[in-house]
């Protein structure tokens, strides 16, 4: 076995027991995308050591629309605030009147929309 994986697959034993020790519960569920055993975290959450992702388990074709939903108004508002943050930092330096203008007519709209998608998530 190449000295890479050996690394690897140490350091992914190393997560798994640290998770152990933490208060982690080892499930009977297997990670969808590369078949490790899933994790119950202390909040609930379902974790997967290896991918280092947290698991959702759907059980009906409505909550998979549901969740789809959520986690694509969850990314759309990470989306939104990196603009936003992007147009604050070119903001700082500009000292062109116009180009300050087209800069806060793009920052209105983005919290606008902003707005729209937390209220959409609260729903």
């Amino acid at each position: 076995m190449p000295q890479s994986a050996k690394s690897s697959d140490e350091q992914y034993i190393k997560r798994m027991a640290d998770m152990l020790r933490q208060g982690s519960t080892l499930t009977e569920l297997a990670c969808p995308v590369c078949a490790s055993p899933i994790f119950r975290l202390k909040n609930g959450d379902l974790w997967c050591a290896k991918c280092e992702k947290k698991v959702i388990v759907v059980r009906e074709e409505a909550e998979l629309a549901k969740i789809t939903s959520a986690l694509s108004l969850e990314a759309l508002e990470a989306t939104l605030l990196a603009k936003i943050q992007e147009i604050q930092g070119k903001m700082l330096h500009e000292t062109n009147v116009e180009e300050l203008q087209k800069l806060g007519v793009a920052l209105s709209g983005l919290l606008e929309n902003l707005e729209k998608v937390r209220k959409a998530r609260k729903v």
